[in-house]
């Protein structure tokens, strides 16, 4: 996953905050042009990111996704981590049963702390 700085962000962070919309309200939030935020739209979707919806096909209607949410969560570590992706997707990615890497990654306190 290789994102955009600060144009990704700021898109997921207005679709978070502003709810569904379209690229020329998008980029009115971001301050970024309309054909930035129309080249990024669906590069993020192809990341699970954003989400185009109906009802129309072609509306360019997008919302952002738990994936997008969880990327605008951890927006300070992009640059510091090897494996966004698999920060950003969470307990459910972790396939070896152990659910205790996702807990800490998410900073969840242990309730049994050495009982």
């Amino acid at each position: 996953m290789k994102l955009r700085q600060p144009t990704d962000f700021l898109v997921l962070e207005a679709l978070e905050d502003e709810g569904r919309n379209v690229a020329t309200n998008l980029a009115a939030h971001t301050g970024k042009s309309r054909k930035n935020i129309n080249t990024r739209l669906p590069v993020l979707e192809d990341y699970g990111l954003v989400r185009k919806i109906g009802p129309a096909e072609r509306s360019g209607l997008y919302e952002i996704t738990s994936a997008g949410k969880a990327a605008v969560v951890y927006r300070d570590q992009y640059d510091e981590v090897d494996d966004f992706e698999a920060l950003i997707e969470g307990p459910n990615a972790d396939t070896d049963g152990e659910g205790d890497r996702a807990s800490f990654v998410r900073g969840g306190d242990d309730a049994d702390d050495g009982e």
